[in-house]
């Protein structure tokens, strides 16, 4: 039993040497491992804290930048408050423009629709312009022609009033002396007559014969001066018309009646007055 409790304490001894050993060991290995990660963390928070200062020391120098670059923005904001104080007018008097501006760009709107509405009307009237030209030029040609035909209807007019004014004019004469020398022969057939009368002493059966046959041919005499006279009435009265009538065209065709060069002479029967009936329609003499 003696030996069994030594060997059993040697054993012991032994076994607890060995835990002790390998206590130790753990622990020393433990130590280690602490001293390395203390010295891990060491100079982790070493490295921590000198980044720390940099940044620090960085962050410094970017305040001292910030507030240097705020004062510079201060004064910048202070200059640029001046600027706007003194650009309000032109900012003012700007927008007065642009307002301006709008409101021509408006009426230019405006101005451009019209000029197009007025571009597209002138098309229209240049179209109607060519059609009254080509009718002005037809009208023209054409009132040069009627002008020349009225130049030579006035000048055939002209030539046929002179003609038939003479004509009247030696009818008229004709006539008048042709009554003058029927009015002469009448008083020196009466005077005849009456130196007859006298010188014959016929009786008063005889001289009433002869007196009704002389009243007869003097009759006969007296009808025919009246017919000549009636003549002589018409044709002054047709001369007379053809005057209006030529008067009348003339100031249908738009000429003067100066321009014509001599004054038509209106004929008038002496002792007579003329009617305003047509030339065959003439009163009998009275």
């Amino acid at each position: 039993m003696k030996m069994l409790r030594d060997e059993l304490d040697l054993r012991r001894k032994t076994e607890i040497h060995e835990v002790e050993e390998r206590k130790n060991g753990q622990i020393s290995t433990l130590m280690q491992r602490h001293e390395e990660a203390f010295t891990d963390i060491k100079n982790y928070y070493n490295d921590i804290t000198l980044n720390n200062l940099a940044l620090i020391n960085s962050l410094k120098e970017q305040m001292e930048d910030m507030r240097k670059k705020e004062e510079h923005l201060e004064r910048e904001m202070a200059e640029v408050s001046m600027q706007n104080r003194r650009l309000a007018d032109p900012l003012q008097k700007a927008k007065d423009e642009m307002n301006e501006m709008q409101r021509r760009i408006g009426s230019y709107k405006r101005d451009k629709h019209i000029l197009i509405c007025t571009k597209a009307r002138l098309k229209v009237v240049e179209k109607e312009l060519k059609d009254l030209q080509w009718e002005h030029e037809v009208l023209e040609q054409r009132f040069i022609k009627v002008q020349q035909e009225r130049d030579e209807l006035y000048r055939k007019f002209t030539a046929a009033i002179q003609e038939v004014q003479q004509k009247t004019g030696f009818k008229n004469l004709v006539l008048e002396r042709k009554l003058q020398a029927l009015n002469a022969a009448v008083e020196k057939r009466e005077v005849q007559f009456n130196e007859v009368l006298a010188a014959s002493n016929l009786d008063p059966a005889a001289l009433t014969l002869v007196s009704r046959k002389l009243e007869d041919v003097l009759e006969s005499k007296n009808t025919t001066i009246k017919d000549l006279q009636y003549e002589l009435a018409r044709v002054c009265k047709a001369h007379n018309d053809l005057l209006r009538t030529y008067e009348a065209k003339l100031l249908a065709f738009g000429i003067p009646l100066d321009n014509v060069g001599f004054k038509p002479l209106e004929t008038a029967v002496i002792g007579q007055t003329l009617g305003q009936g047509p030339a065959g329609l003439v009163g009998a003499p009275t």
